[in-house]
């Protein structure tokens, strides 16, 4: 492992979704409390930032390079960074602002997973309270449809494939447990669901992503770390990082080398001044191109 080091100190309240976009040679990322996206070019070290008018909390590119998908507390809606542009994508959450999205990736088929989770984002973004049982995993088709797949999660976190697309993984932070599902090739359903990685005691799960070699890195909120997981639910290694509650990460840069993970501000440690902060390191292994949502306008 390589060069640990805080690329963008934005100070985020919750910064989640890291994603990395090939064609602008950029990562982006959420602050969900301050309800903004943000774009960092690493290789001109420019940062910049959109506001939204709430909570913003995952992101997924599209089969079109200039749109992303963008999920917000309340449903979806497809973005263009060039000119700001936003449009409703037409699937709304159930029970908003009740429960609220969080964490959401698509599939390799092109279909949108999220889950959701009582809302604990108020409506100035300071943080309320979480609490068991609220959060459903839903399936959003590209035309719009949705279906869902589990019920009863306290918060929705981690949702990743393995390389050959035959194991789904997905986490509920408040039980402190990954989960494994097998995919089915042709559908993209999910089934056999059985525990992978539970009782880990640096913090708890938030989100991952996967690399090239099948494990699973896992950002530990409240552990100041990411762990990597191999196959079989094993720890391969633990990252420490200066802050105490890391949340995503993504690989990205030249040859999906670099990791770049996504921190969090909120009840954060005495002396953790770079929380909030983007940091990025080259672990030695490389990750996966991101999946796309089935959109093409």
């Amino acid at each position: 492992m390589t060069g640990l080091t805080c690329i963008a100190p934005v100070g985020d309240w919750c910064g989640e979704a890291a994603t990395w976009a090939a064609s602008d040679d950029a990562v982006y990322w959420v602050d969900i409390n301050r309800f903004l996206i943000h774009r960092h070019h690493p290789g001109s070290a420019a940062t910049r930032s959109w506001h939204f008018d709430e909570p913003v909390v995952a992101l997924s590119l599209t089969r079109r390079d200039d749109t992303l998908l963008v999920a917000t507390g309340s449903g979806l809606l497809l973005w263009r960074p060039e000119d700001d542009s936003r449009t409703p994508f037409g699937w709304e959450l159930p029970g908003w602002p009740d429960v609220r999205l969080n964490d959401g990736r698509p599939d390799p088929r092109g279909d949108f997973w999220v889950g959701s989770m009582k809302n604990n984002v108020l409506h100035n973004g300071e943080q309320g309270d979480v609490a068991a049982g609220h959060g459903i995993l839903y399936r959003i088709t590209p035309d719009g449809r949705s279906s869902v797949w589990r019920e009863g999660i306290g918060v929705s976190n981690t949702l990743c494939w393995s390389p050959d697309g035959t194991r789904f993984y997905f986490g509920d932070t408040l039980e402190n447990e990954i989960r494994v599902f097998d995919v089915d090739p042709n559908s993209g359903d999910i089934s056999n669901d059985r525990p992978f990685f539970a009782g880990f005691d640096r913090g708890l799960p938030d989100g991952s992503t996967m690399d090239a070699e099948g494990h699973l890195w896992n950002c530990r909120w409240d552990g100041g770390c990411v762990v990597r997981v191999d196959p079989e639910g094993r720890v391969e290694r633990v990252i420490d990082l200066p802050v105490s509650n890391v949340t995503t990460c993504t690989f990205g840069g030249p040859g999906l080398a670099t990791l770049y993970v996504t921190t969090a501000s909120v009840n954060r440690g005495a002396g953790e001044r770079l929380a909030g902060g983007l940091f990025a390191l080259e672990p030695g292994v490389a990750g996966l191109p991101e999946n796309r949502f089935g959109w093409n306008g």
